[in-house]
């Protein structure tokens, strides 16, 4: 054959058998299970459920222990020093923090596990006792793993609550766990002080000195009868009067861990040292090369699983965890101080955690800086960035080799700079990362990103795309640690049989689901089953569908909840009732994209209404379908949903930014609503698919 000839017909050749290879590989295989019927599937790897990586380790605090001892002179827990605490004026009047911080100073593991035996014998001579919980109320950072590993080393529950949770849910979290104990920081404390009277069993507050802080600790000490002491004191009393540790079992709850709830108060969710170990175990698995070289950067809140299992995954291969802030991440971020570098500059991390929102200003950063400057520069971007992204699709034809190199030098590099430059995986998880936005990390960033799904339930046990999956919209194979299973969902029109690919309920059954709700049985036993073979199971109320290879997708939600870009929750019912109390609303669908940060609403005008106000205002239409398409009417019917909202007292989250008004009603016979006149969702997101996506654009 013609050398030339061969040199344009073999890449081809070899990308189509590489492409069937790729396409073929089976990351999930289906699995024989009890319970209700459905379509399960397991992880390739693993014929049962993983539950411990390593022989004789049962729990976290063993975990713990091994890997301060095997890494005992390697970095664990870093954090910046700050050098100080500024404040700046805008032109406007506003008043803005920044910090000047400097270098990562570092505990050691051997140091780390000292601190860990020091709190943890501190905590028994303020009087604690083993019987008792400890709640843990402040922002990640190492001293939140020091009081959680210590906590643990007593066989102490810690009860995890956001930094960011209001008072009520905050007194609700505090009061129904009785916890005796809580681990603060400064500003933390200034809640706790406010709420004091209302906190029936605090006895012992703890808290976290922080640079530049100020907050008069007097006040604590003088509006309440709590036994106050610092950190510090905690630590130098358990290493002047040191106690044997008593360490959990497996089955023993380590967490009441919060969820940030979707409609009133929060649950707790109890989970098991099993639990947190058998995510953690599985995660191992997935990772390529985890060792004691990867450097992680810490920012997210450990009061969330996301967090917290992949902290864990960090400790159990022995690498360094790096402590920053969403506001100071990069050299760009709010609270950073022209001149001083951002957390990942300084740190450069190998690894990351970050939910979708983040790597979508990261997106979206690079490219507004790409268009600002325009010319030569944007067009070699665009090019290149064309040329790797066909190489990551799989084509031969894209930028491989020295190509793919030149690019990464002259283009790719600024932008690797900006998490520091040494990302080799990315793990992203709380919510759905847009397709758009994985490909541009992945060629931005030239390093793949892995989707996770899982749950406070299920210990962030669920499914998770590999390293070499270059698909997009999936959240991979299960976890070896649990079994994923599909069962029909009739009412909503989703069915194990469904063709091409088996669609349904998705439910989790393993040794990473959690015991249930604390002190709420009733619910507990509505999503949570233990099948004949005591396997226990929890159904997620998502529905999800299983590509050949074994892949999860997720497609839709049981409920009307709905989790926006930025983790709020939004409930379309409790919405559409409050806002259908505005006149003008014959009917109202609220709709939410879990890849937007706004709801948005189609909203079937009420005919008479809209026309007297019309007539009153004396704007002339031809017909009711034309007046609706007027931007008056429009702007009179979203301030008057934006009245009633106000009304009920709803989150800004929950109004919808941009409505579409529509003049022909939903009745049973158009198939938009049911025989009752309630709302059939799917039918009324397809009949109007160009309209949402319109008001989203």
């Amino acid at each position: 054959m013609n050398p030339y000839l061969a040199s344009i017909f073999l890449p081809v050749i070899i990308s189509l058998i590489l492409g069937t290879r790729k396409s073929t590989k089976k990351r999930g295989v289906p699995v024989d299970v009890g319970g209700e019927p459905g379509y399960a599937i397991r992880n390739y790897r693993f014929a049962k459920p993983v539950e411990s990586h390593w022989e004789g380790i049962s729990t976290i605090a063993q975990l713990f222990e091994q890997s301060c001892k095997k890494y005992a002179y390697m970095p664990l827990f870093g954090s910046r020093k700050l050098i100080s605490r500024d404040t700046e004026v805008s032109p406007d009047g506003r008043s803005f923090e920044k910090l000047h911080l400097g270098e990562y100073e570092w505990l050691s593991y051997g140091e780390a596990f000292k601190a860990v035996c020091n709190f943890a014998s501190g905590l028994t001579h303020l009087g604690h006792g083993s019987d008792e919980r400890v709640a843990i109320f402040a922002d990640t950072r190492a001293e939140w793993q020091i009081a959680l590993q210590g906590c643990f080393r007593r066989n102490a529950t810690v009860v995890t609550i956001y930094a960011s949770l209001g008072e009520g849910a905050l007194c609700h979290s505090l009061n129904e766990t009785e916890v005796t104990t809580v681990v603060c920081g400064l500003k933390e404390l200034k809640k706790l002080i406010d709420i004091s009277g209302q906190l029936d069993t605090v006895k012992r507050v703890i808290y976290i000195n922080e640079e530049g802080v100020l907050t008069d600790v007097s006040l604590a000490q003088n509006n309440s009868s709590w036994q106050l002491s610092s950190f510090e004191e905690v630590q130098k009393l358990g290493q002047e009067n040191p106690v044997e540790p008593v360490m959990p079992l497996a089955s023993d709850v380590a967490v009441i861990m919060y969820t940030s709830g979707s409609t009133g108060l929060p649950k707790g969710v109890m989970m098991t040292h099993g639990n947190v170990l058998a995510t953690v175990s599985a995660v191992m698995t997935i990772v390529p090369g985890l060792g004691s070289k990867d450097v992680y950067l810490a920012y997210l809140p450990l009061a969330h699983i996301l967090e917290l299992a992949a902290e864990s995954v960090l400790i159990a291969a022995g690498g360094a965890i790096g402590y920053g802030t969403p506001l100071t991440l990069t050299d760009t971020s709010n609270k950073i101080k022209k001149g001083t570098k951002g957390d990942s500059s300084v740190l450069k991390p190998t690894l990351m955690t970050a939910v979708p929102a983040i790597l979508d200003r990261v997106r979206d950063g690079v490219r507004k800086n790409v268009d600002t400057k325009g010319g030569m520069a944007k067009r070699l971007f665009d090019i290149s960035y064309q040329r790797r992204l066909a190489a990551i699709n799989g084509s031969w034809f894209g930028a491989w080799g020295l190509e793919k190199l030149l690019w990464d030098f002259i283009v790719f590099r600024k932008v690797r700079a900006i998490l520091g430059g040494r990302i080799r995986f990315l793990l992203s998880g709380g919510a759905p990362l847009s397709g758009d936005t994985q490909r541009f990390i992945n060629v931005c960033l030239g390093a793949p990103i892995g989707q996770g799904y899982g749950l406070t339930e299920t210990c962030a046990g669920g499914a998770f795309s590999e390293y070499d999956d270059t698909s997009v919209g999936r959240v991979g194979a299960p976890l070896p640690c649990v079994y994923v299973k599909l069962i029909d969902w009739p009412e909503g029109g989703y069915l194990t049989t469904d063709k091409p690919m088996p669609r349904g309920e998705i439910v989790i059954g393993g040794p990473s689901v959690t015991l249930g709700y604390f002190k709420n049985e009733e619910k507990t036993n509505e999503v949570y089953k233990v099948d004949e073979r005591g396997m226990r199971w929890f159904y997620t109320g998502d529905i999800g569908r299983f590509h050949p290879d074994g892949c999860l997708e997720i497609i839709d939600r049981k409920k009307d909840i709905v989790k926006l870009q930025h983790g709020e929750y939004v409930s379309l019912g409790k919405v559409e009732a409050a806002l259908s109390v505005s006149p003008y609303v014959d009917n109202i669908m609220l709709h939410a994209d879990p890849f937007h940060s706004y709801c948005v609403a189609l909203v079937v005008a009420s005919h008479h209404a809209l026309e007297n106000w019309a007539s009153n205002k004396g704007i002339s239409y031809s017909d009711i379908s034309d007046l609706c398409k007027k931007p008056e009417a429009i702007k009179e019917v979203q301030n008057s949903l934006v009245k009633a909202a106000k009304e009920v007292k709803l989150e800004k989250f929950e109004i919808p930014a941009k409505i579409e008004l529509l003049s022909e009603p939903w009745t049973p016979e158009s198939g938009l609503v049911t025989a009752a006149l309630k709302l059939k969702r799917e039918n009324i997101r397809k009949a109007y698919a160009d309209n949402l996506k319109k008001l989203y654009s």
